[in-house]
Order: C-alpha cells, then sequence, then structure tokens
C-alpha cells in the first residue's frame, strides 16, 4: 500500500486531530507502523549524531518530541484490539508485536544516544534545570538503563530477543482469554432457569440474547461480561446454572487445545525471569520493585501481612452470618464458590433491607455520566459537551470536548461503556494523545471503557452500585489524563509509578456515595424521583458489608502474583494451577471464597508486564485515597474549593513531573497511614460484618 492513501499517513483533519475511524481498515497498520519506525529511527539518527554537545534541549527535549507519528498510530490500534477487535486486526497485532518490541529495544539500546542522555544525568546537579526539567532527566536514563543500555552486547542482544518473545507470547495470551469470554454463552430458555432473576437481570440478558442473534425461543443469555455473570451469580435460584458460569468463568484459559493459556503463562514467567537476571536481579519481582513507591518485596509483604489476617477474621463473621440464613431457610451442604455471592445477597436484604434490584432503578447509566461530570465541574470547573460530530469506532461510544472554568480547550473524553464480543473484559482508561507544551500544546485525548451490560432494545440500562463507582474509578484515570500540566509528554498523565497510578482513580470513587450527588444524580429511571433518603442511610449503612470477602479475594491474587513473580528458580512451577492452590492453601484461603483473578487469566499480570508483581498496587493506593479522602471530610464539605485546588495541583494535574511520596504530602500535609483503610474496609477488630 503507498503512503499517500495510508489514513493513519496523512494528515488527520477531525476537529481536535481524532483518528478518522470510519477509513481505517486492517491492511493499513502494518504498512503504517514500518513507515512510523523508520520515521522514529531518522528522527533518533539526528539527536545521537548531532555535533553539537548534549544539553536540555538538543537531546531530552528531543528525545521527548520524537516518535509521535509512531505513537499516534500505536494508541489507535491498542484502542482498537481491545475494544472493536476483529479476526484480521487480531492476526495484525500478532505479526507486529515483536517487530515493534525490536524497535523499542533498538531506541534504548542505541549506544549513541544513550552516551547522550548518560553525559546529562552524570552532571545533572550542574545543569541548572527546572525541577520538571530534572523529573524528564532521571525518568528518561532509567528509562533506559531498564530497558537494557548499561548491559555488554551479547547481554542487548538476547535481552532484546527475549522483550520480542514477550511481546508475542503477551499477545497470544490476551487473545486466548477474549476467546474464552466471547464463545460461552449460557442460554436460559425456561422460566425455572430464570428462576430468582430480577428484571434488570433478565432485560440484560435478553439484550446479550439479541446483539447474539439468538431467537425468540432462546430469548436470554448469560454471558462472562462482569456485569452480566456476577449478577446471575448473585440472584439465580438455580445453584446447578450457578456453577455452571462460575467454572466457566473461572476457567478461562485453561482449556486445553490452541487457546491454553497455561504454558503460555509459563512462558512469559521464564522469560521475565531471564529479563530480571540480566539486570541482576534474582527474581522479576526484585526487577519490577525497584521501580515503585514500594520499592522492594518486604514493603509489599508489610501492607499484605497488615490486611490478610484481618480479612481472614472478617470472613469468620461474614460466613457465619451467611450459614445463619441458610440454617434458617432449611438449605442443606456448604458454602462452594458458586454460593458466597447468592447466600450474602440474602444477608444483605434481611440485614439492610437492601438489595439491588430496589437500588438499580436509580442508578440510570446516563445520569451516572452526568453525577462523574458535574463532580469534575464542581471540583475542577470543567465541562463535558457532547460532540456528535467527533469520529468514534464504533455507534455505542460517546465523545465529548472538554474545556476548563475559564472556556479554554482542557481536552477530548471518549467514553465505550457497552459490553460486546469483539471488545476484552474489564475496564481501563487509554490516551490516544498525551497532553504536553513540548513543541507547543498538545491537548489529551483520553479514553475510558468499561465493559456494562447493555439494557434490552427501548429498555435503560441500569447499574449496580458497583457498576457506578467503577464507572467513577476509570472515570478518575480520565481525570488524571485530562487534568495533566506538565512540559513533557514522558511526565504527562497517569504515566506515573505503578502504585501511585491508582490513586486518582480510587479517590474519585468517594464521589459516587455522596449524599448530596446521590440526591441530586441518583433518580428512578420511570418516575424522575430522588433517591429516597432511607435508602442511602441504608447503603450507607452496608458498605462495610462482605468487605472481608472482598478484601480476601483481591488480597489473594496479590498474594499469588507475588509468589509467581518472586521465585528464584529460573524454570517456572511446572503446573501453575496446582502452584496457585499450594500457595492460597499455604496462606489459609477460606473454602467458598475463591479469588478475583486466576492465573491463567490474569491480565493484568500476562496481557502486558504493566502490573505484574505489582496487583498489590490497588491496596497501596487505597492506604493513599482513604488518607486522602480525610483532607474532603476534615475541611466538611467533598467539594471543599480550597482541598479541591491542592488536589488537582499535586494529584491530578503534576503526572510524573513530582515524585509520588512528595506529591501526596504536598496535598495531604503529611505521609499517609494505614488507618483509614482498615476502618473503610471494615478490618478492624470492632467492626461489624
Amino acid at each position: 500500500m503507498h503512503h499517500s492513501t495510508n489514513p493513519l499517513l496523512q494528515d488527520w483533519t477531525a476537529p481536535h486531530g481524532l483518528p478518522p475511524f470510519a477509513d481505517l481498515r486492517p491492511e493499513h497498520f502494518a504498512p503504517a507502523f514500518e513507515a512510523a519506525m523508520q520515521q522514529h529511527r531518522d528522527e533518533l539518527r539526528v539527536i545521537a549524531t548531532d555535533t553539537a554537545a548534549p544539553d536540555f534541549d538538543n537531546t531530552l527535549a528531543a528525545f521527548d518530541r520524537s516518535g509521535r507519528l509512531l505513537g499516534r498510530i500505536a494508541t489507535v490500534f491498542y484502542a482498537l484490539t481491545a475494544s472493536e477487535t476483529s479476526a484480521e486486526l487480531q492476526a495484525v497485532q500478532r505479526a507486529m508485536a515483536a517487530p515493534l518490541a525490536a524497535h523499542n529495544s533498538a531506541t534504548y539500546m542505541d549506544m549513541a544516544l544513550f552516551a547522550r542522555v548518560d553525559a546529562l544525568h552524570r552532571d545533572r546537579a550542574a545543569l541548572g534545570l527546572s525541577p520538571e526539567q530534572l523529573r524528564l532527566l532521571e525518568r528518561v536514563h532509567l528509562d533506559f538503563v531498564r530497558a537494557g543500555a548499561r548491559l555488554e552486547p551479547a547481554a542487548q542482544r538476547r535481552y532484546a530477543e527475549v522483550m520480542q518473545e514477550l511481546a508475542a507470547l503477551t499477545t497470544r495470551f490476551a487473545q486466548n482469554v477474549l476467546h474464552d469470554e466471547s464463545a460461552f454463552q449460557m442460554v436460559l430458555r425456561t422460566e425455572d432457569e430464570l428462576a430468582g432473576l430480577p428484571d434488570f437481570v433478565r432485560a440484560a440478558a435478553r439484550q446479550a440474547a439479541a446483539e447474539r442473534g439468538l431467537d425468540a425461543d432462546n430469548g436470554h443469555v448469560i454471558t462472562l461480561s462482569r456485569s452480566l455473570v456476577v449478577p446471575f451469580l448473585t440472584f439465580s435460584a438455580r445453584r446447578d446454572l450457578r456453577e455452571q458460569a462460575w467454572r466457566a468463568w473461572t476457567s478461562r484459559g485453561e482449556h486445553a487445545g490452541e487457546h491454553d493459556n497455561r504454558d503460555v503463562a509459563r512462558q512469559i514467567l521464564r522469560l521475565r525471569n531471564e529479563q530480571a537476571r540480566l539486570h541482576g536481579h534474582a527474581s522479576y519481582a526484585d526487577y519490577a520493585l525497584t521501580d515503585t513507591m514500594a520499592g522492594n518485596h518486604a514493603s509489599v509483604q508489610r501492607l499484605l501481612d497488615e490486611v490478610w489476617p484481618r480479612a481472614l477474621k472478617a470472613v469468620q463473621r461474614e460466613r457465619a452470618a451467611l450459614e445463619a440464613v441458610m440454617a434458617a431457610e432449611g438449605a442443606a451442604g456448604t458454602i462452594e464458590s458458586w454460593d458466597w455471592r447468592f447466600w450474602a445477597e440474602k444477608v444483605r436484604q434481611q440485614r439492610y433491607a437492601l438489595d439491588d434490584a430496589e437500588v438499580k432503578p436509580y442508578f440510570l447509566l446516563d445520569n451516572v455520566v452526568q453525577a462523574a461530570f458535574d463532580c469534575a465541574q464542581r471540583l475542577f470547573g470543567l465541562r463535558f459537551t457532547p460532540r456528535a460530530d467527533l469520529p468514534v469506532y464504533h455507534p455505542d461510544v460517546k465523545a465529548y470536548e472538554v474545556t476548563g472554568a475559564d472556556g479554554a480547550l482542557v481536552g477530548v473524553f471518549v467514553q465505550d461503556n457497552f459490553a460486546r464480543a469483539s471488545k476484552r473484559s474489564g475496564a481501563w482508561m487509554s490516551s490516544l494523545r498525551w497532553q504536553s507544551r513540548n513543541g507547543g500544546f498538545r491537548a489529551p485525548v483520553i479514553l475510558n471503557n468499561n465493559n456494562f451490560a447493555k439494557g434490552a432494545s427501548g429498555a435503560p440500562t441500569l447499574l449496580s452500585l458497583d457498576d457506578a463507582r467503577t464507572l467513577f474509578h476509570e472515570f478518575g484515570h480520565g481525570l488524571h489524563g485530562l487534568l495533566s500540566d506538565v512540559t513533557y509528554e514522558r511526565l504527562s498523565g497517569t504515566q506515573v509509578l505503578r502504585d501511585f497510578v491508582e490513586l486518582p482513580s480510587q479517590l474519585f470513587e468517594h464521589w459516587i456515595t455522596e449524599p448530596e450527588v446521590l440526591r441530586k444524580h441518583a433518580r428512578h429511571w420511570q418516575t424522575g424521583a430522588p433517591i429516597p433518603d432511607d435508602l442511602v442511610r441504608r447503603m450507607q449503612a452496608a458498605r462495610r458489608f462482605n468487605q472481608g470477602y472482598e478484601t480476601v479475594r483481591y488480597t489473594a491474587s496479590a498474594i499469588v502474583d507475588m509468589a509467581v513473580h518472586a521465585l528464584p528458580d529460573a524454570e517456572p512451577p511446572a503446573d501453575l494451577c496446582a502452584f496457585e492452590a499450594q500457595v492460597l492453601q499455604r496462606h489459609g484461603l477460606p473454602p467458598g471464597v475463591g479469588l478475583n483473578h486466576r492465573l491463567v487469566h490474569f491480565q493484568h499480570l500476562f496481557s502486558s508486564s504493566g502490573y505484574a508483581a505489582g496487583y498489590y498496587v490497588y491496596l497501596w493506593a487505597e492506604v493513599l485515597d482513604a488518607d486522602g479522602y480525610g483532607a474532603f471530610r476534615e475541611a466538611g464539605n467533598p467539594f471543599d474549593p480550597q482541598v479541591a485546588a491542592a488536589l488537582r495541583r499535586y494529584i491530578y494535574g503534576a503526572g510524573n513531573s513530582l515524585e509520588p511520596g512528595a506529591a501526596f504530602a504536598a496535598f495531604r500535609g503529611r505521609a499517609p497511614t494505614v488507618q483509614p483503610l482498615l476502618d473503610k474496609r471494615g478490618l478492624l477488630e470492632d467492626a461489624p460484618a
């Protein structure tokens, strides 16, 4: 394909420079990537061969500006492969994984380029740099070192090979999980099979059936979308069907054949161990944790050890409550993993007179979106204006122009809320363009993805409170990208240390349960009536309910992650599933509880390296967010302007221009403590079940 006819290589003339999604085809990407990598190599060659002595502008600032065409193409490509993929796109993804990894390795192992960066880093104290410039120099230098710039030539060659193999394997892992998720459907044909399911679950199951082209006789389908399978496990009176759904959900990636992830994960672990050893570390966890707030395995372990035994005690209290309800209803047997949510919901209804069927009518998706926008306006002065004329990649996707209190452009926000077979599971934020001022102002283009079960045709999409929190969580990430106020792209938005990145997102979750936010935006989808004060009180009273269960499931996954990545052995366990079971047994995981993610489908760990030896970060960030939100409570106003201004400056706006511990201390006035987290989750000794 000639470059002149490839839309990826042309000027993008849509408002705000958005991609021409309607013109893009899978066959456009490989030649565009090749052209963009060549352009990036040419840009880097100019920097590396500059006859002038290295200085900040001709080396660091120039390096930060380089590769923008490649970055533009890559962000569009990965947005599509995650959110609207196809067999053709997946083939391109597999084909390009290794070449793109090779290009990245070649960039950071360019010795002439590194020599210039290294010289500046060596003399950094004498260069008179601003704090942000110094931070950029330190981060870029570390990027080079961690990518192998200081290795011997033979080790560099092997390191590059390892990174290419890892890129291919992580791509394969993610595609295998998507296959298992999209291939499963449990068809419910009779009223008996639908027993116990409230109207909102039935409506979502009808819509899932319609999207899969099933006829009226097969009118309800349960998929492995979290927003559908979790309500099914919570409400279905058919224990046998709950077990069937649970086994399908938890065995993703564990089926013999073409899409089996067991050996794929072992190969990834073997290569990560080799990567760590090339850097002189005994395990991948040791290597990964050197560039985190935690700093080392021992710090992570102290946090897990603080939470795990408390969570186990909370689960014991919760199990006793579940067993009491079972006995009262004459149910025999023990609580299995497919039973816990079902009986927990009965306890919640009995103890708090609260169930999702009562709550959900007040959480219309559109209203929750507007609640998030309203909170952002009250805190930070942002306004979100729908722009139907902006190009998007799917009819369900909505785009908004974001302006500040002064009317100036802040960025573009793109939101993709619904589950579909062409989209990976989970919820995430990504960027189509990072904010920067290096070479002129570049407004951010931020993308939020959720996976909510869509309401049936003509019916509303209603969210659970957990779904609403998820939307606010991802929107918090989105604000982290939109509010970025830095000069250099490498320091922009969410490109921060991994155990800091979840702070802005988890912090923003607090506002969805603020009573004044609920009274304004939680309105009945049929009558428009505001959520009753009594229901809000019951929701607040139930906020710690079942948190032992949720904490154990999360912490168990973090423990397994650390255990498998901390192994010093070059060869990973022959049977990863058996290893996982042994770790959980050794730590005393209670029966019937389970864990959030099993290794065979743990995309946080194996679809990329982003959270490998790092799943603990959600708990680490929750220490920060539980303590950080206390600043608003102490001010007596969840929208206190002074606290909000500090939050914007030090947390949402600073990107990676500040060391994260210093950023938190600047916002909060001190270092964080763990007590607010334990209180929030009800893990203190005197907390009710």
